[in-house]
């Protein structure tokens, strides 16, 4: 599959506090895998997004906050996870950015894939608070965006993250057209994401796992629980909230899974979105936090679409 790779330079400019996960290290581990291993790929720098297109999905307020806040020069926390520097404003529009740049290279192909490399992540915001990291829903700005300026009718998000996309799912509680779904360690942070919650139009799935986890149990989990419900919505576009901290090496939680297990699921994807007649992927980096794993696992993703 043809696949590009949107770059956001800006990243580098997120700052966070010593010891914090979260950190510019991520960003170069990833770029640095993808140098080594997809070279051949086109890659884009992403743009930023505009406050309307924020405002698809955040609250006024909320956006408000994050243009005035002010964490001088050696930066200040929003809350006791999400941090901001001098660069993080900058940051996160180019974030948000890339997913609507990489919906509009994929439509425009009419086929294809974009993997996003941005930080700080997005699928923990809310529409009215950055929590878990993020500033801004990056992968929630980039489907309303495909379905309000791009006239798609149904789309859907697949979130791979060890965590659940609890900002994500809160968006598509109230939007019918986006299907939502998540395979997640549970109990773990946020704390959301129980199978019992399938939101209002019944768009969203959840499927958490318990600590310890195989990749063998976890493919057997979107199988026969995610795959086919995807499948039934069909969506126009797809796209993946892509974290790598399921892998058996993250420091921040306890599933067993391998890189070979992204490059599984990187392939399933396509097949399914081949399958519904949309073979159009835009996928987003989340989480992931031992580097040699974060970048060997997103090289694996990564090479799996182009190689479908």
């Amino acid at each position: 599959m043809r696949t590009l790779i949107i770059d956001s330079p800006a990243s580098r400019e997120h700052a966070v506090p010593p010891g914090h996960p979260e950190h510019v290290g991520r960003y170069r581990a990833i770029i640095g895998a993808l140098d080594a291993d997809a070279p051949d790929l086109r890659r884009l720098n992403a743009p930023k997004a505009m406050r309307g297109d924020l405002l698809r999905v955040h609250a006024a307020q909320h956006v408000d906050r994050i243009f005035s806040f002010d964490p001088g020069p050696q930066g200040a926390a929003l809350d006791p996870d999400t941090w901001m520097a001098p660069g993080s404003l900058g940051a996160a529009l180019h974030a948000a950015g890339a997913g609507i740049a990489a919906v509009d290279a994929v439509l425009e192909a009419d086929e294809g894939a974009a993997f996003c490399v941005v930080r700080p992540p997005g699928h923990h915001a809310e529409p009215d608070r950055p929590m878990g990291f993020c500033l801004f829903n990056n992968i929630a700005v980039a489907a309303l965006y495909a379905l309000e300026e791009k006239a798609l009718s149904h789309v859907a998000v697949v979130d791979i993250d060890v965590h659940h996309g609890n900002g994500t799912q809160t968006v598509a509680e109230r939007e019918p057209r986006l299907f939502f779904a998540s395979i997640h360690e549970s109990p773990l942070y946020p704390g959301t994401g129980h199978a019992h919650e399938t939101g209002l139009n019944g768009n969203v799935v959840n499927m958490p796992v318990r600590s310890g986890t195989t990749g063998l149990q976890w493919r057997a989990r979107l199988e026969a629980d995610l795959f086919p419900a995807l499948a039934r919505f069909a969506p126009q576009m797809l796209f993946v909230s892509a974290g790598f901290d399921a892998h058996a090496d993250d420091p921040l939680a306890g599933l067993a899974l391998t890189e070979s297990d992204y490059a599984w699921a990187a392939a399933r994807l396509v097949e399914i979105a081949r399958q519904c007649g949309h073979p159009r992927l835009v996928c987003m980096l989340e989480g992931g936090y031992d580097l040699p794993a974060l970048g060997r696992s997103a090289a694996a993703f990564v090479r799996a679409l182009a190689d479908a």
